[in-house]
């Protein structure tokens, strides 16, 4: 593990400067901090946050490219921000049914 933010896998300087907007500093703040949370904060001070951003905060966290923890947990992430009023409305999908007469 590298002793700067920007060393951990898949994050660069501007990561280290979003990171210090929610006041993550240090490596040891980072990985001692819940990646829910963190997202959570992020989504509350940092214009743009989005789904990626989660997925990069546990991919450094385990050491894992950010694209292989969405393939592999994205249901498991979603329920989980779901349940912290977090999700974003297009990625839960509600079953619609067709008003009938539409679409002759």
């Amino acid at each position: 593990m590298g002793e700067r933010l920007r060393d951990l896998k898949g994050f660069d300087p501007k990561s280290e400067e979003i990171l210090a907007k929610v006041d993550i500093n240090s490596v040891a703040e980072f990985m001692s901090s819940d990646p829910f949370y963190l997202y959570k904060k992020l989504k509350e001070k940092v214009k743009g946050t989005g789904l990626n951003s989660i997925y990069a905060i546990i991919g450094a966290q385990e050491d894992l490219h950010w694209q292989e923890v969405a393939r592999t947990s994205k249901t498991e992430i979603l329920l989980r921000l779901d349940d912290m009023g977090l999700a974003p409305k297009r990625a839960i999908k509600k079953d619609k049914e067709p008003v009938s007469g539409e679409h002759k």
